[in-house]
């Protein structure tokens, strides 16, 4: 009878009967909910060790952030659900059930960008790309950092604060600090933009204006390239995409014109014959491909030929390997059938001047 009483008795709106209803079922969703996350994480665990597809591990990345503490929460919730609650009251499990939600949402997102630069990172080696890996891990980090600023946003919208006048205020020194500070963001946006679109990487040959050289290291800010003579020239990274570069690492062959000229006093059976010498002696290369070679032009003190051709390896040494063989074959031909390479020379026509008693004994 007493036992009857006591739970007919009201406590906070409700009865005890209620209470005990509410408190029995967060505990028992609790464990429930705890127990099937345990179990799935287990066994979709073990099924993508053996399996290639990446929707299994994404499951069990979801299942590892899922928080104890916020499934208690809910279960609370639900427990609640049992229970007559005052509006002052409902306002506050509305409240906190949307901010339970959405500090989960971003845990599960965290565990997404953690995935998506994991799989990254395992395409690069340390010791061969520590640049890409250093700027994949920054990145996963900018992601996190606004994707938590994105979640902190709409709790405090929840939690009734304007937002706007934040977000204004906000923006107002965000611009601020832009304009301070656009220098260093153009640089940092521009590292990101190297990161994805990839006009070079680390161990590139490429060209900038004057300078040139191999690519050692991008950077947040700057990008390091050890020029040929041995020093090393640093670059911001605005100023390498602002500019015209050229990367000779990406080059599949390389077209090469060249001129020699020859002495006025060559045959027209000479000239006619040159081309066809330097076709043969360029097409005796393994690497080169030959194009055309003409009698191109009259100049001051010789009879000039073009010759083009292509280098099908874009590894400089081979280019230059090729063109001393076709130099050192051109000479030999030349010396063999006694043709004679031009050089700036000047021949004077002199008149001898002739007297009146010349002329009359002449006549």
């Amino acid at each position: 009878m007493v036992f009857t009483e006591l739970i007919k008795n009201t406590y906070l709106g409700n009865s005890l009967q209620n209470w005990l209803i509410a408190i029995t079922v967060a505990i028992v969703l609790s464990l429930i909910l705890n127990s099937i996350n345990k179990y799935l994480f287990l066994k979709l665990s073990k099924h993508a060790e053996n399996t290639s597809t990446k929707l299994d591990d994404i499951l069990v990345g979801f299942l590892s952030k899922t928080n104890f503490m916020l499934v208690i929460v809910f279960s609370i919730f639900v427990g609640s659900l049992f229970l007559d609650l005052n509006k002052t009251l409902l306002v506050i499990r509305k409240s906190v059930i949307i901010i339970a939600f959405l500090v989960q949402t971003a845990l599960w997102g965290s565990g997404v960008i953690t995935f998506i630069v994991n799989r990254k990172l395992n395409k690069y080696s340390f010791e061969t790309s520590r640049t890409a890996i250093t700027q994949i891990k920054s990145m996963g980090l900018v992601s996190k950092i606004v994707l938590w600023v994105v979640i902190f946003l709409l709790i405090l919208d929840n939690l009734g604060f304007n937002i706007t006048t934040l977000i204004a205020g906000l923006g107002i020194g965000g611009i601020t600090v832009a304009l301070a500070l656009q220098n260093v963001l153009g640089d940092l946006i521009a590292s990101l933009s190297i990161i994805v679109d990839k006009p070079f990487v680390v161990g590139d040959f490429i060209i900038l204006d004057d300078f040139l050289g191999n690519v050692e290291h991008i950077g947040l800010k700057t990008t390091r390239v050890r020029s040929l003579s041995g020093e090393q020239i640093i670059f911001s990274n605005n100023d390498l995409l602002s500019s015209r570069l050229r990367n000779y690492k990406r080059m599949y062959e390389r077209r090469i014109v060249f001129t020699i000229g020859v002495i006025y006093q060559t045959t027209a059976e000479m000239i006619e014959a040159i081309p066809k010498w330097i076709k043969e002696i360029v097409d005796s290369e393994p690497n080169a491909r030959f194009d055309r070679s003409h009698f191109s032009s009259y100049g001051d003190f010789s009879l000039n030929f073009e010759t083009v051709y292509f280098v099908e390896s874009p590894d400089y040494n081979v280019y230059m390997d090729i063109q001393q063989n076709i130099n050192m074959g051109i000479f030999r031909k030349f010396e063999q059938e006694r043709v004679e390479f031009a050089y700036p020379t000047q021949t004077l026509f002199l008149a001898r001047n002739v007297s009146n008693s010349e002329l009359s004994n002449n006549s």
